[in-house]
């Protein structure tokens, strides 16, 4: 699992380097283009990763506490979190689709579609990943001498979040 984070944060540094190009090189577009940019969206959504993230942290610590049905409960927690992250997105990407806004519009709408639906992609798989760690975890499938699946699902929630935390002020507030 590891090497697959290490592998997706790479992917996502190569994507940040192109946007932090394409940006240096058409500084207005782009400083005009982000005003467009729902940043309360943005940030509620900023607030709903890392509670996911606070939640998947509760369920280590329960597993590690032999609770796996309170380990379940807070997995359950994260992944409402995760569900409403993209709720929220599709609702922010809709309005853009409605207003005429595409990946053909300009180059900081092509990284802002692009970046953030590759993003939105790796929350559904942070939520399928958190969702067969707590139905193991509700069969009795963890243990406190045995959780290593948790904290790699953990893990996996954790990179997420993290990629989110560096893409919404790069894309929704540094200019």
């Amino acid at each position: 699992m590891w090497f697959f984070i290490l592998a997706e944060l790479l992917v996502f540094g190569v994507f940040f380097l192109a946007y932090a190009f394409a940006r240096m090189r058409n500084v207005e577009l782009f400083n005009a283009s982000q005003l467009e940019l729902d940043r309360l969206s943005g940030a509620i959504n900023t607030i709903l990763l890392i509670s996911g993230s606070y939640f998947v942290v509760r369920a280590v610590d329960q597993i590690r506490h032999d609770q796996s049905r309170a380990c379940t409960h807070w997995l359950i927690a994260a992944m409402a979190c995760g569900g409403t992250f993209l709720i929220l997105k599709l609702v922010e990407f809709g309005a853009k689709f409605e207003a005429g806004i595409n990946m053909s519009t300009n180059t900081f709408f092509m990284f802002y579609l692009g970046l953030g639906f590759f993003h939105f992609m790796h929350v559904i798989l942070g939520m399928v990943i958190l969702g067969a760690v707590a139905l193991k975890a509700w069969k009795g499938g963890y243990s406190a001498s045995n959780y290593g699946g948790v904290e790699t699902g953990a893990a996996y929630w954790h990179m997420v979040d993290l990629v989110w935390i560096v893409l919404f002020p790069l894309i929704y507030i540094l200019n």
